[in-house]
């Protein structure tokens, strides 16, 4: 006796709804990669639970990035609105210009230049000329400023040695002048002035 027909509709028991929606999911799961792996398909799944969790599985030959945008230009649906489409582009040049300029440094460090031309290889020639032009000015220029400051170091290290014999010349200049004050006043002795008044004060006493 056969299995009878499920009513396609809504669980209403949550637990049966859980159960459910797990088995189906996985069974979904198991199908995209079957059909991966049998016919060589390239398969994208996304499944949101009622809870917002998500599973997903996309085949391994193919990001999910780069099969929404194979769906986006094969169904004409919009998929992302002009500005995403916009900084996508210019991803995209970004990245082209990334890859030019690395090509760029390769041919002037003198890797992968066996596909270049003559006008090419003279391009490289004449570029690398520059650079080493500037590096040369850019070096003698600092070397000159090097030396204005070695100089300048110089010219400041004579006048602070200037500064310094002058304050040690003057302290001892000081040092000796205290010294000889100190002297004088141990060992000196002051002679009383001379009374001009003092001769005659004594005639008029002998005399009286």
């Amino acid at each position: 006796m056969g299995r009878g027909k499920i009513e396609i509709k809504r669980i209403e028991n949550a637990n049966n709804r859980v159960v459910t929606f797990s088995k189906r999911r996985n069974g979904l799961v198991k199908k995209a990669k079957e059909i991966t792996v049998l016919c060589d398909a390239k398969v994208a799944l996304i499944i949101f639970a009622s809870n917002g969790k998500m599973t997903d599985y996309c085949c391994p030959s193919m990001d999910l990035g780069a099969m929404l945008d194979q769906y986006q230009k094969l169904s004409g649906k919009k998929l992302w609105d002009t500005k995403h489409e916009n900084l996508s582009n210019e991803i995209d040049m970004i990245k082209k210009e990334n890859d030019s300029l690395q090509l760029e440094l390769r041919h002037l460090k003198g890797e992968d230049i066996q596909s270049l031309n003559l006008k090419n290889l003279m391009a490289v020639e004449h570029a690398i000329e520059h650079g080493l032009d500037k590096v040369r000015d850019h070096q003698m220029e600092f070397l000159m400023t090097k030396r204005r400051n070695e100089k300048m170091l110089v010219e400041e290290n004579r006048q602070l040695s200037f500064q310094l014999q002058q304050q040690e010349m003057a302290i001892a200049s000081n040092a000796r002048g205290t010294m000889m004050r100190d002297q004088d006043g141990q060992f000196g002795y002051r002679v009383p002035p001379i009374q001009p008044n003092l001769q005659e004060k004594i005639m008029s006493l002998v005399i009286d």
